[in-house]
């Protein structure tokens, strides 16, 4: 199709400098046909419209249109036709009968054709479909709420994607919204599970030391336990449990109907844009929920322009109109687990270390949405980090220092080890001959809570020190010491260690 530019070239050339056809053609690169087509229709207007110059005009400044020829469908027939819809009232009789499942797909529908006889090929099958299914949706009307303070908290979950150490992972931002002020509220989680949900509203309850009125929700699964009727929904025990403790009254919005809920739809996107679109690297879960905090202040304390007082403000206005939030809801999975032959329990395909003396017995279990707590007769024997990855085996080796003396054989290949790259590496640098004074090593680490960061500091002041040789001896008499972060090593430990050593030789000498 020629330009509008084009077409005023032609006449223009035509008329004005005289040329021929031939020579607009080859100048414009244009078929000779097209340049006749248009000093044609030009001078058919000029006939028409002698005296107005203003139509002519106006002619001339409207873009070339090419008249399309509307082809006739040869085998997509009136009988064809009625067949196709005789199939769709049978998948809509189906369908007011409840047989969702056994309807004719498009692919059936030419089947179906086909073996009656008709010659007609699948896309002009699908695009019949697609006309007769395709009805005009009139636009939504959307009805601006007014709010009292006090009287509604929005809540909904937003995925979120961010690197920790380097790896892509996947997170959840459980987010609330005060209808009134818009004050948002947030917080990471590994998963949207039940756990997690009753932890985000406790935190939240205990955060705004006060509670809404009401809580508004969509159809998410951790609050919705199923559907009575078309309409009516059944909320989960969480919930229920949510509502006794701290007094609320919640909503449901329809289904696929999240917009209803008003402010927190657009608070997910807002805050993770805000929030995690400036920055997505961090070292930890630790960092990531200290940076959505930071966040978080700066967007509460910001001018609103539909009020033109900030969101801590208005939030400021609530507190004395909140209920009294009572204490802290405990949050926490509980059941009792038995210890397998290699000192662990299993929870959700991952299995966590316990001390070795429970093998074969049954401990008590505390699960949250972050930790696993292991206690024997009312005492914490053991905890760690929950893990979300599947199939994991989470140790500490502390756990195994019993058995470990008894078969300090076992010591260099176990995977409990092999959990620490940092005792790993002090294993094979020094103690790879001697693995019971590695133990011995470990377990006074564990009596004494030094931690592997303390270790290693003393490793390092004691190899600056000149000392070649280090020893479980020589590491006990300093982590007693207790240095400080800078402190080296006294002049007075090396004399000891010195005067111990040479005690040694003269007792084998006599």
């Amino acid at each position: 199709m020629i330009s509008m530019y084009t077409k005023q070239e032609i006449i223009i050339k035509s008329y004005r400098e005289g040329q021929s056809q031939r020579s607009i053609s080859r100048e414009l690169q244009i078929n000779r046909k097209t340049v006749n087509k248009y000093i044609e229709d030009y001078e058919a207007h000029l006939q028409a419209n002698p005296q107005q110059a203003g139509l002519l005009g106006s002619y001339l400044s409207e873009p070339p249109v090419y008249k399309r020829k509307v082809r006739t469908k040869h085998k997509l027939s009136v009988e064809i036709q009625e067949a196709i819809d005789k199939f769709l009232e049978e998948n809509a009789e189906k369908k007011s009968k409840g047989l969702r499942k056994q309807l004719l797909k498009k692919c059936d529908i030419h089947e179906q054709l086909n073996a009656q006889g008709f010659d007609i090929g699948y896309t002009t099958v699908c695009n019949y479909i697609k006309t007769k299914m395709c009805v005009p949706k009139t636009q939504e009307a959307f009805i601006r709420q007014q709010y009292q303070p006090g009287e509604s908290c929005e809540f909904d979950w937003g995925e979120i994607k961010l690197y920790i150490k380097g790896k892509l992972t996947t997170l959840q931002l459980a987010v609330f919204t005060g209808a009134y002020s818009n004050y948002r509220y947030a917080s990471i989680y590994q998963r949207q599970d039940t756990l997690a949900f009753l932890e985000t509203h406790a935190a939240f309850f205990e955060f705004t030391k006060g509670v809404y009125h009401q809580m508004t929700y969509d159809n998410m699964r951790v609050a919705v336990a199923k559907f009575v009727g078309p309409k009516e929904k059944e909320p989960t025990q969480a919930l229920l449990q949510l509502r006794a403790h701290y007094g609320f009254t919640h909503r449901f919005c329809n289904a696929f109907r999240g917009n209803e809920k008003g402010h927190v739809e657009r608070s997910v996107e807002y805050i993770r844009r805000k929030s995690f679109a400036v920055k997505c690297k961090f070292e930890s879960m630790e960092e990531a929920e200290a940076w959505l905090q930071s966040t978080l202040k700066r967007l509460n304390a910001k001018k609103q322009q539909t009020t033109g007082k900030s969101a801590d403000e208005l939030f400021a206005e609530e507190l004395d109109i909140l209920y009294p939030a009572p204490f802290k809801l405990a949050c926490a999975e509980q059941m009792q687990l038995r210890v397998d032959k290699y000192s662990t329990i299993s929870y959700r395909t991952n299995r966590y270390s316990v001390p070795d003396h429970l093998v074969g017995k049954f401990v008590e279990v505390k699960i949250t949405s972050g930790q696993i707590r292991v206690y024997e007769q009312g005492e914490m024997v053991a905890s760690h980090g929950r893990s979300y990855k599947a199939h994991q085996w989470i140790f500490a080796i502390e756990h195994y220092l019993r058995t470990f003396k008894q078969k300090p054989g076992a010591l260099s290949g176990s995977v409990a080890l092999a959990s620490s790259a940092y005792l790993t590496e002090l294993f094979t640098s020094y103690f790879e001959n001697e693995p019971r004074d590695f133990i011995d090593l470990l377990d006074y680490c564990h009596k004494n809570k030094i931690d592997n960061e303390q270790l290693e500091a003393a490793v390092n002041r004691l190899k600056k020190s000149g000392i070649r040789q280090v020893t479980t001896e020589k590491l006990k008499v300093l982590l007693g010491n207790q240095p400080s972060e800078n402190m080296t090593i006294p002049f007075d430990l090396i004399t000891q260690l010195s005067k111990k050593q040479l005690l040694e030789q003269t007792s084998l000498m006599g």
